[in-house]
């Protein structure tokens, strides 16, 4: 099902541009205003300065804002600050980090060009809706430079091991780019450019269907730029570069891989008290205190309550800890049955969801917030580190009466879900999984050039 192919990639050349460390990114749209000027000022070549930011609201900004990137990126190729490898090859990602239950694990995938497919056609499959004002800022900033500065990440099943298997034999110590990121994560790329194992591992994903987890906007864009391409282009082939998408793969398997929850902090407009929070929950969830502490031990002990009550590893656990910073009080939630009578109309993969609960119960029914006020009025903000979201929840219950913030304590989403939802052609809501870590934007990229004809089987 799916097409993979090797391809020549472009990296820094660590003589001209300085430490890798200083010039690589998180993926641009975790990237807060304020965090752009500190990425700035590490070094000249940041990878800030060719995977913009979005533009605010995500509008398309004016020419010259994506007009500047291609110049840049075509300068530090002339340059060499930027090298484009002289044979295609595949790329051997690890990274090595440390879970938040204290195990140090290693996530491995393959970097590769993916030969694009609608997601009718069930080759490529989304769990997450994508929002056109995103996708637009990303479109013109690809059609633009020609170029894709950060990888998809997605998943594939491979019990046995087969594709890694053969890359961890093939590869030798060809090191392609390492870094270490702010969290302490080791990131190392490894090229390997062996032509019978490259045609092997082709022919092993002949059979596969990869899922998105990271990433459902860029693949969208990707798609929207070959539909451009193709308008453009009346001899358009499949073997075009632009029928094709940067992905990191890593099988499901992999006991490396991690899902981190995604808590939500929303600002309730007005105010509310904990005994009507406590009045809208109660037809649809049980309620139990906790109480004595410190801020950190409430969140510590209503963690270790949801992971108690987390006894099916198939289904979503239903459980949340909600936490009302204005009294300074903490709740855990158990679902009742009664909270499945406003999800009837919705497929059973779906109820399921901690995620589709929380967004479809507690928000907008119980608090009263549909989808489309929380998006306009940016109600909602997401937090993959809970003390965080905390600190936060803190310091605005005393900067601002005209809200109440409310914090969501979630459990991770499972890998076993996401495939579920996507194989039956479902969406999560936004935000719906957090996998650990983000591939980092700035080891490797990819050229688009004219005429260039990628390896097909």
């Amino acid at each position: 099902m799916a097409f993979i192919a090797p391809f020549k990639g472009v990296s820094f050349n660590t003589d001209k541009a300085g430490t890798l460390d200083d010039i690589v990114t998180p993926p641009y749209d975790v990237i807060s205003e304020k965090a752009v000027e500190s990425y700035t000022a590490k070094n000249p070549y940041s990878m800030i300065h060719l995977d913009i930011t979005k533009n605010p609201g995500g509008e398309i900004g004016d020419d010259a804002r994506y007009q500047n990137v291609a110049d840049l990126f075509s300068d530090w190729l002339d340059q060499q600050v930027l090298t484009r490898d002289k044979q295609d090859a595949l790329y051997l990602y690890t990274v090595q980090y440390k879970h938040p239950n204290g195990k140090t694990l290693i996530r491995k995938g393959i970097v590769t060009q993916v030969g694009l497919a609608e997601f009718a056609e069930g080759v490529v499959k989304p769990h997450e809706e994508t929002f056109d004002s995103v996708i637009s800022d990303r479109l013109k900033l690809l059609d633009t430079t020609k170029a894709q500065f950060s990888q998809i990440f997605s998943l594939y099943s491979d019990p046995d091991a087969r594709v890694m298997n053969l890359l961890e034999n093939a590869k030798k110590q060809d090191i392609a780019g390492r870094i270490t990121d702010n969290n302490g994560c080791i990131h190392t790329l490894y090229r390997m450019v062996d032509s019978t194992v490259i045609r092997q591992i082709q022919e092993l994903f002949m059979d596969k269907a990869l899922y998105i987890a990271d990433g459902h906007h860029r693949y969208t864009t990707a798609l929207a730029y070959r539909k451009l391409q193709k308008e453009r282009n009346p001899e358009f082939s499949e073997k075009d570069p632009a029928n094709h998408i940067m992905m990191c793969l890593c099988p499901m398997e992999d006991p490396g891989l991690s899902v981190l929850p995604t808590h939500r902090l929303l600002f309730w407009p007005g105010k509310l008290s904990v005994a009507a929070l406590c009045d809208r929950l109660l037809p649809c969830f049980e309620l139990e205190e906790i109480t004595e502490g410190t801020r950190e031990a409430l969140m510590n002990r209503v963690f270790a309550r949801m992971k108690e009550k987390d006894l099916n590893t198939d289904t979503s656990s239903k459980t949340f800890g909600v936490y009302h910073p204005g009294e300074d009080r903490c709740f855990l939630l158990v679902v009742k049955p009664n909270a499945y009578k406003l999800l009837k109309d919705k497929p059973l993969q779906l109820q399921n969801l901690d995620v589709v609960i929380l967004s479809d119960v507690i928000i907008e029914v119980a608090l009263g917030l549909d989808h489309h006020r929380c998006e306009s009025e940016n109600l909602v903000h997401y937090f993959s580190d809970a003390n965080e979201a905390m600190d936060v929840a803190v310091k605005e219950c005393h900067d601002d009466e005209s809200s109440t913030p409310l914090l969501f304590l979630m459990n991770p989403t499972r890998v076993e879900q996401v495939k579920k939802v996507a194989d039956e052609n479902m969406i999560m809501p936004h935000k719906s999984t957090y996998f650990y870590p983000k591939i980092i934007t700035g080891l490797l990229f990819s050229q688009q050039i004219e005429g260039e004809a990628v390896q097909r089987l």
